[in-house]
């Protein structure tokens, strides 16, 4: 994997170009990765259309979307240990599933449910972050401790391209390059902040240029290529695990739907741009192809596929919907080892209330 430092092109580095074609160098295990990625990936793209059924329905709250993110999300993930720290927005639902997170759990956080604000044991994955940028923080706090512990653990924060305008993001990207921290920035540059298109929320050319400032290494791939993704993820964990330091990544991706559910893309983008990322640049198709050329995937396995997806997809939803409610008191729970006096005694109030 080529180190990104800006020299005036921007092309992201890629794997397979949009047809499907090597143009990169493959990992020595390309073809068990990708029987294991893509089966997962046509899961993934039936969990998120199924989520957003279920919010049209009232059956859940806001949903955001991933359509379209899968490949920056599972091909960074796969790298990752069960003991490596990970920080994510709630966009990110792809990728802490393939890393554990049960697809019910994942939909518990629409569901406004107490336990989705509470990561199963030993999954180290934080809840996801609203709050723009925050996150960035806490997997430098993260990785510091590792350092610290001399665990050869690494810390992931996954950003959007707005992130990069938070002070945050600059406060993080300092301190791990100063102390020399096993962090990894994980930037999908989904091309929207919301509804401010990159170009309008930074003069640079691309995000991975921002590391030079801090001394840190950048790379741009095509977050739409899960082998790039996937080399220049490996990249940057070994780095942080040998403690080289912090490594940020672009991966150039697009949202193919909405912000959420309460957003509405047509007001400001164009649908023949959507229609030419779908058409020419979706991860899934591009995967397949390559598959396919491979003889490893035909017709029929597709079809057995997505049906076995569908059935998994039919599971999670049966499962939320019969999931137990919790009393109130559970959201504090999951954030006090034990509950202060007052906030206790206000709860019991709320309970008195609520019977």
């Amino acid at each position: 994997m080529q180190v990104y430092r800006f020299t005036g092109d921007t092309k992201p580095d890629q794997v397979l170009n949009e047809a499907g074609e090597v143009v990169g160098s493959l990992p020595d295990n390309a073809v068990d990765l990708a029987l294991k990625w893509y089966p997962f990936m046509i899961f993934c793209r039936k969990f998120d259309e199924r989520a957003q059924l279920l919010q049209r329905q009232g059956r859940i709250g806001t949903y955001a979307p991933f359509r379209g993110q899968e490949a920056a999300q599972i091909g960074s993930f796969a790298v990752l240990r069960p003991s490596d720290w990970v920080f994510p927005t709630y966009r990110e639902l792809a990728g802490m599933m393939y890393h554990g997170l049960e697809p019910v759990h994942a939909l518990l956080k629409s569901r406004g449910h107490p336990d989705a604000g509470r990561m199963p044991e030993g999954l180290h994955m934080a809840p996801v972050q609203i709050a723009i940028a925050a996150q960035i923080l806490h997997a430098v706090g993260a990785g510091w401790a590792c350092k610290l512990r001399q665990a050869d653990d690494v810390a992931v924060a996954y950003f959007g391209d707005g992130a990069t305008s938070e002070g945050d993001f600059h406060e993080g990207m300092n301190f791990a390059s100063v102390m020399r921290l096993p962090v990894v920035f994980f930037c999908q540059n989904n091309q929207y902040a919301i509804s401010v298109p990159v170009e309008r929320q930074t003069a640079s050319p691309t995000i991975a240029q921002k590391a030079i400032a801090y001394g840190v290494e950048g790379l741009r791939v095509d977050g739409n290529d899960v082998f790039a993704v996937y080399q220049a993820t490996r990249y940057a964990v070994d780095r942080a695990r040998r403690g080289a330091g912090p490594t940020l990544i672009e991966a150039v991706t697009y949202r193919l739907g909405p912000h959420t559910t309460a957003d509405d893309p047509g007001r400001y983008r164009e649908a023949a741009d959507v229609e030419r990322w779908a058409a020419a640049k979706d991860p899934l198709v591009r995967l397949r192809l390559w598959l396919t050329r491979q003889g490893l995937w035909d017709d029929a396995r597709q079809a057995a596929c997505e049906e076995e997806a569908e059935a998994r997809v039919r599971q999670a939803v049966a499962e939320m919907e019969a999931y137990p409610h919790k009393p109130l008191a559970d959201a504090a729970r999951h954030v006090y080892a034990e509950v202060p006096e007052d906030l206790a005694l206000d709860l019991a109030e709320r309970g008195k209330e609520a019977r």
